[in-house]
């Protein structure tokens, strides 16, 4: 399928779930039932292992470690994130409510070449920074309904992640000459969403933890000498939340 048929898809799959969710909570007996999460947490990024799952490796981050092709000294667990953000939760009936969130997650990791240093014995430098906003919709189950003392719950949905990814500080080019660069590939992309966890209300405010997958790629720019040409964005978060309901 071409890649304006898949984007087009993908972006009718996300209106719908916000039509959707946006549609119920303009209702009237959505808005008794109307929430808003803050949230603190951290972000663990897809592993090594499954970021190709078949060759060649598209990869940037793992074509980065090789040292056939990047040569490159950091691991792919330097970028755990820290993460916050806010969602605007309403429910639809007693078993399920829609969810419209945003977040936010930045990690520079310092990398250096594992087999070449400059001719004064320096260490060639580099960093790595991947940012992330995450603009997600999601609906969810509520197996106990919202009234009981607590509240797990389970949902899906779609995402759309605004990313930016940079290399910066010194290369090697292919002479064996060192260079100054700075590389930047950005772009938003969109993936589906699962989301878990447990609120405990306490009167008008809950506190609870939430784990969240997302799956989603960005595929970098060309002419910007990335050893890869695409960067894996999925990955776990876990976070704390604080519920204010009103």
């Amino acid at each position: 399928m071409p890649r304006f048929a898949r984007t087009a898809l993908k972006a009718c799959a996300t209106l719908s779930v916000v039509g959707l969710v946006l549609g119920v909570a303009a209702s009237p007996a959505a808005s008794a039932q109307q929430s808003l999460n803050l949230s603190i947490g951290g972000f663990v990024p897809r592993s090594e292992e499954g970021r190709c799952p078949s060759l060649p490796c598209t990869d940037v981050l793992v074509n980065n470690l090789d040292p056939t092709i990047g040569g490159l000294a950091f691991n792919i667990k330097d970028f755990d994130a820290f993460t916050f953000g806010g969602e605007y939760l309403v429910g639809l009936g007693d078993k399920f409510e829609g969810g419209l969130g945003v977040g936010y997650q930045s990690r520079s990791v310092p990398s250096v070449y594992l087999d070449f240093v400059n001719v004064n014995g320096n260490e060639i430098e580099q960093q790595l920074k991947l940012r992330v906003i995450p603009f997600d919709a999601t609906v969810r189950f509520l197996p106990l309904g919202h009234h009981d003392a607590f509240t797990p719950y389970i949902g899906a949905g779609v995402g759309i992640l605004n990313w930016r990814y940079t290399e910066t500080g010194e290369f090697l080019a292919t002479d064996g000459t060192i260079f100054r660069g700075d590389f930047v590939g950005k772009g938003t992309t969109t993936g589906p969403v699962i989301v878990g966890g447990l609120r405990v209300p306490l009167g008008n405010l809950g506190v609870g933890g939430e784990i969240k997958y997302r799956a989603a790629k960005g595929d970098l720019p060309l002419d910007q000498g990335f050893t890869g040409s695409t960067i894996d964005l999925g990955g776990i978060t876990y976070s704390f939340l604080v519920n204010f309901r009103f």
